[in-house]
């Protein structure tokens, strides 16, 4: 194993931030495509001339592809280097952007896209491992937050993004809004990032990681055809037990394994592990808000699409302002404390939208999104920061891909579990099966709501309760 430390590196050092600049411009542009086209599938629905069933497989399969490569990326940059897997997947994402963007039929969408999400996936898994080797200690936090305000970005500001390119030019700019600025940071990374210098060599465990994809696979081929033609279809059924006993053969040949795919041991580390949970948690009460918000404000409210769009923008806006604070904080006094606080206030923003009406004032709405915002920032960096610094050095990679995954599996698992609710509850209150919202009873969408948001707000709560153990009993551990 080659070993030596970027940040005895003066060079490095030199141009540390200008590398949290590439890897954070990749970062954004990633987690931006997982969101962005939902917005334009109408658009493409009708362009390509496929129905919206069909239209809804560029979302989906962009999802699939980037949760069953995550880990085998995030082994890959452990042991053939990092910044070498994130260059390879930058060149990949900026050309399965440039494909995505031509209208040549559903099938050619459908690789392009696949081709986008293992450059995403690439990136995705590496970016928090090479941040947490460029930067020491003292600053690595801040970094960390720098990331996660990206995140956050890219994960919700998707549809204003792409409700602003769809009111002037065609649907393809979704997509090639990409090559131009990932060439500029494709250009900064070929003059800045240094060589891997630690690099394991040792051989991929292929058999799990082919389980491993294939469990993602049919998961989640489940999830979304489920909701399509409905979850008790033998078929469907037949694909969760699939996905149920893979997993089962996968732990069994992962703790036999000398090199696994995933690091089961990790696990043992409880920093760790609850890190991981409870980013899990967050992102899945996060898509809860990201489904339900758009229907509250242009349905309910009656907002256009548009201003909408601002009124969602709150959410990011103060994330991106806060995380690198937070994670300024967390360097100095430690991230426990506050992962706690801002849990505390993304459960309180869930009251919030709990308790919304149709007579609500907005500008109370949007307190609650500022508020969710501010929660998000307060935790995700420190969140982070814990997870990469709780592994050793030859396992910053592996780490990274499963704290990505975590995210991207409560992206999914959010909107799936959101959209049951929120619709099987309207359903109750209804009397009938439900599907969509009903223009002329916005009350039963209200009602359904905060149903949902009850779901969340519960799901904050075992987020809470968990960190907050954890801080308390940090003393008994010193």
């Amino acid at each position: 194993m080659q070993s030596k430390n970027f940040a005895d590196d003066p060079q490095i050092q030199a141009h540390r931030w200008w590398i949290l600049v590439a890897v954070c411009l990749f970062t954004f542009m990633s987690t931006l495509d997982g969101s962005i086209v939902n917005i334009a599938l109408p658009v493409m629905s009708k362009d390509l001339h496929i129905p919206m069933n069909q239209a809804e497989w560029v979302v989906s399969i962009y999802l699939i592809v980037i949760c069953a490569l995550l880990l085998i990326f995030g082994k890959l940059g452990d042991t053939r280097g990092k910044i070498r897997i994130f260059k390879m997947g930058s060149v990949l994402f900026i050309l399965g952007s440039l494909l995505c963007g031509f209208s040549a039929g559903l099938t050619f969408l459908l690789v392009a896209r696949a081709i986008q999400a293992i450059g995403a996936a690439m990136t995705m898994a590496t970016n928090n491992g090479i941040i947490t080797e460029v930067f020491p200690f003292s600053e690595r936090g801040r970094a960390l937050g720098m990331i996660g305000s990206f995140v956050a970005l890219g994960s919700i500001a998707g549809p204003g993004i792409g409700g602003l390119i769809l009111a002037h030019l065609h649907w393809g700019y979704i997509f090639w809004i990409n090559v131009p600025v990932g060439i500029i940071a494709w250009f900064i990374g070929q003059r800045i990032l240094p060589k891997d210098v630690t690099v394991t060599h040792t051989p991929i465990d292929k058999t799990g990681g082919s389980l491993f994809a294939f469990i993602m696979v049919s998961l989640f081929a489940g999830v979304f055809m489920g909701q399509e033609i409905g979850f008790a279809q033998p078929l469907i059924l037949g694909l969760f037990v699939v996905a149920i006993v893979a997993s089962v053969v996968f732990v069994r040949l992962e703790l036999r394994v000398a090199d696994p795919i995933l690091a089961l041991k990790l696990f043992t580390n409880k920093r760790f592990s609850i890190s991981i949970l409870c980013a899990f948690l967050i992102f899945v009460a996060n898509f809860f808000f990201n489904v339900i918000s758009p229907f509250y404000l242009e349905n309910a409210r009656g907002l256009a699409a548009n201003y909408a769009g601002y009124a969602l923008m709150t959410f990011p806006i103060v994330q991106v302002i806060v995380a690198p604070i937070a994670g300024a904080v967390s360097d100095k006094i430690g991230p426990e404390l506050l992962t706690f606080i801002g849990l505390v206030l993304l459960s309180i923003s869930q009251v919030g939208y709990m308790l919304a009406t149709l007579q609500t004032p907005l500008w109370i709405f949007m307190f609650f999104i500022g508020l969710m915002g501010l929660g998000n920032g307060i935790f995700m960096s420190p969140n982070n920061s814990i997870v990469m610094s709780s592994v050793p050095v030859q396992n910053l990679g592996i780490a990274g891909g499963i704290n990505a995954l975590a995210r991207e599996l409560g992206m999914i698992i959010g909107i799936s579990i959101a959209t049951t609710v929120l619709f099987s509850a309207m359903g109750h209150y209804a009397g009938h099966h439900v599907t969509a919202y009903l223009p002329a009873h916005p009350e039963i969408f209200i009602d359904g709501m905060r149903v949902a948001f009850t779901v969340s707000l519960a799901i904050c709560l075992v987020a809470t309760v968990i960190t907050g153990v954890r801080l308390f009993h940090r003393p008994a551990k010193a």
